[in-house]
């Protein structure tokens, strides 16, 4: 197993080394729900950053879209069928990933039931509606996280990016199994940093705003309801996907060994922390 730790830019590359912290060049990026939206525009970034993304989505002819638009660019990618909710398949792709690859060096836990929901109070929400959202939503990171780990664990190095949502400060009406699971995002990210700081393994969590993407929803935000939140923002102007790049590489970096267990807002300053 290569060790990325310790590999330097030959010494004509120009490159300062305080710069080669922030390369993600050559790490094996695995993401889910990376078929559309925000994992798309994630695994077409890394793969364009220089590291090879694991293109993973229960729906496998959008994950060899996004795989052949990287491969077209010139980037390194594998597309993986894979339901986050299944242990079996979450089991099954990381095993093709290490078997391809030799180890996973960040997870993105991006994956999420929201864009197909209704909106409905809280005890209108159809029970099995409600499974679903937290099998896929919670179940799937935490299935996807143990899969992993064995395998960051064999190279003392590791990343864990859980997604939440500026739905759960805002409280957001009419979605309380959407809210609830991001909030549980965040005390994951906590209890697991804590678990996982001595295995060399970092694991931190973004909170973004509102993101456009080419997804369609079943409910989408008025004219209106935009430009409040616009307005309340610190940058006034919408958030899109390519807005959560920076940080996502950062966090993937070495760049980013001393950060763990924490939560941090992408949102344009929607919201302030304490």
């Amino acid at each position: 197993m290569q060790d990325l730790n310790h590999v330097k830019a030959p010494q004509d590359s120009g490159v300062p080394e305080w710069a080669r912290d922030f390369s993600v060049q050559g790490r094996v990026v695995l993401i889910t729900g990376a078929g559309q939206g925000i994992g798309r525009e994630l695994a077409r970034q890394f793969a364009a950053a220089g590291a090879i993304a694991a293109v993973a989505d229960v729906n496998l002819a959008a994950a060899r879209s996004v795989q052949a638009e990287i491969e077209q660019r010139g980037g390194r990618a594998m597309a993986i069928l894979a339901d986050v909710a299944d242990p079996e398949s979450v089991q099954a792709m990381v095993d093709a990933i290490v078997a391809k690859h030799g180890r996973i060096d960040v997870l993105i836990n991006n994956a999420a039931i929201f864009a197909t929901l209704e909106k409905r109070k809280f005890d209108l929400i159809p029970l099995e509606e409600w499974d679903a959202v937290m099998r896929v939503n919670i179940n799937g990171p935490v299935l996807c996280a143990r899969a992993v780990v064995p395998a960051m664990r064999a190279g003392s190095w590791g990343r864990i990016i859980n997604i939440a949502s500026d739905a759960v400060p805002k409280g957001v009406m009419n979605y309380m199994h959407y809210v609830t699971s991001k909030s549980a995002m965040i005390g994951m990210t906590n209890a697991m940093a804590r678990e996982l700081g001595t295995d060399g393994i970092n694991v931190n969590c973004i909170r973004p705003g509102a993101v456009a993407t080419e997804v369609d929803r079943a409910v989408n935000p008025t004219v209106d309801l935009r430009k409040t939140q616009i307005a309340q923002q610190c940058i006034k102007r919408g958030m899109e996907p390519p807005d959560l790049v920076g940080l996502m590489l950062f966090l993937s970096s070495p760049a980013s060994s001393f950060i763990t267990g924490q939560t941090i807002a992408c949102d344009g300053g929607y919201t302030h922390s304490s």
